[in-house]
């Protein structure tokens, strides 16, 4: 198959012939057939932290190519939604209802399944499949639940979304956080993620939205998508404006661009008892600094760790999907531009500039 390779931290991708296996026991092979470009993506491929080479890409959907052994839930043809973190049902943290720290979670940093195999390879020399899942590419292997299958009807380019930017930022607000209505939100970034804070934040009955990112067109996307108050970084002074508007601060706050600073400013805008929810995939040489740290215990405001939207994607994936169909989730808004797989490296170039919210890869 075709795939977009990247050989070393920063570089350009190449696309190349990769072989990919066929599907083990309990494993379905899915043909891709449109994948989004995550911030994500970009922080791993500049990280070094990746085993190289690696195929990236994770918030795709396709159809069925072929199901191995013992696989029930699924057929060849099926229209599915591909998942970073296939839950396991049985570990630990399954069983506990904390679907984010699945043992296959694991698979996003190590890039190969739980045995440590890959299914991938170039020549005969294993290739990796990045952030769980490496979907920049014509095929991909995955556990049964990794594939969650959608009805006939639904339009691949737009649901592969629900992959990552949409479990993940309305998964924030309803699970990790579990946003009350009435309550008021603050999200700090705008992509993808970011405005499917904004829609998690309405669904979720929000009184006030306040949203901050430094790109107009984002700001007015997210009005759009339900925001009811919009800042300009560059202009208003976040954390004060939120209390203005607020009174006592923001009940809860979503860094949701990948920039650990920001994680501050949330800090400084929520309220004594306020939660302050990490979103995105801040660079690996970013830090968290809480001081002075007295204060933090004393004013028992809450900083919470978010992976996927702390989603069950069995659950979750046909959950949104019908929060679509119903017209309470915009998932159209958030793609901007569509790009073949030979522009991989234009789609990775508008990601950094800012240009545009989400491209979608088209195989």
């Amino acid at each position: 198959m075709q795939a977009a390779v990247l050989e070393s931290p920063g570089a350009p991708m190449v696309v190349d012939d990769v072989d990919i296996a066929d599907p083990g026991p309990g494993q379905v092979r899915v043909r891709v057939a449109h994948c989004g470009v995550c911030h994500s993506d970009v922080t791993v491929a500049a990280s070094g932290l990746a085993p190289l080479p690696v195929v990236l890409g994770h918030e795709a959907a396709g159809l069925v190519d072929a199901v191995g052994d013992g696989v029930t839930s699924l057929a060849e043809g099926d229209p599915v939604v591909l998942t970073p973190i296939p839950p396991c049902g049985r570990c630990y943290w399954c069983v506990r209802g904390e679907p984010g720290a699945c043992v296959n979670s694991r698979s996003l940093m190590s890039a190969t399944f739980l045995d440590g195999s890959t299914g991938l390879s170039r020549k005969g020399t294993p290739v990796y499949r990045g952030l769980g899942v490496g979907a920049f590419a014509q095929y991909v292997l995955t556990p049964e639940t990794g594939a969650i299958k959608v009805p006939a009807d639904t339009p691949l380019d737009v649901a592969c979304v629900l992959g990552c930017a949409v479990q993940t930022g309305v998964g924030a607000v309803l699970n990790t956080a579990r946003v009350e209505p009435g309550a008021t939100v603050l999200v700090l970034g705008l992509g993808g993620i970011g405005l499917s804070v904004v829609q998690g934040a309405r669904i979720a009955g929000a009184s006030r939205v306040i949203v901050s990112d430094p790109v107009e067109a984002r700001r007015a996307a997210a009005a759009r998508l339900g925001a009811t108050d919009v800042l300009d970084p560059t202009v208003d002074d976040v954390a004060a404006t939120t209390y203005g508007i607020t009174a006592v601060g923001a009940d809860y706050a979503f860094e949701a661009a990948g920039r650990a600073a920001l994680v501050s400013v949330g800090l400084d805008a929520v309220r004594p008892g306020g939660t302050v929810v990490c979103v995105g995939a801040p660079p690996v040489d970013e830090s968290i600094t809480i001081s002075p740290a007295v204060v933090f215990s004393a004013s028992e405001k809450k900083l919470l760790g978010c992976l996927l939207g702390s989603c069950n994607s069995v659950r979750d994936v046909p959950r949104l999907l019908a929060l679509w169909r119903s017209g309470q989730l915009d998932l159209e808004a958030l793609i901007t531009m569509r790009r073949s797989l030979d522009e991989i490296n234009d789609a990775f170039a508008d990601l950094e500039a800012g240009r545009g919210i989400r491209t979608v890869i088209s195989l």
